[in-house]
């Protein structure tokens, strides 16, 4: 298999992969608000540090992949 197309591939995984964890804790944390709305600070802080998380992970993945692609021309 070429590079270039091993490097596309990992790139839409990374991007798959965290686009999938986003939509995952959004719906459950909406789900948890419609259970419990008085819990909202709560959820929705746990919330924003898993998006975080997630959203750094994407850029890191991202970042090595360029960083791979970069490196094979």
């Amino acid at each position: 298999m070429n590079k270039n197309v091993t490097i596309v591939l990992i790139i839409a995984l990374c991007v798959l992969g965290s686009s999938a964890v986003f939509i995952a804790s959004s719906i459950a944390s909406i789900r948890a608000l419609g259970r419990n709305p008085s819990a909202s600070p709560k959820i929705f802080t746990a919330l924003i540090i898993t998006l975080a998380f997630t959203e750094g992970l994407a850029f890191i993945a991202l970042l090595i992949a360029f960083q791979i692609l970069a490196t094979t021309k």
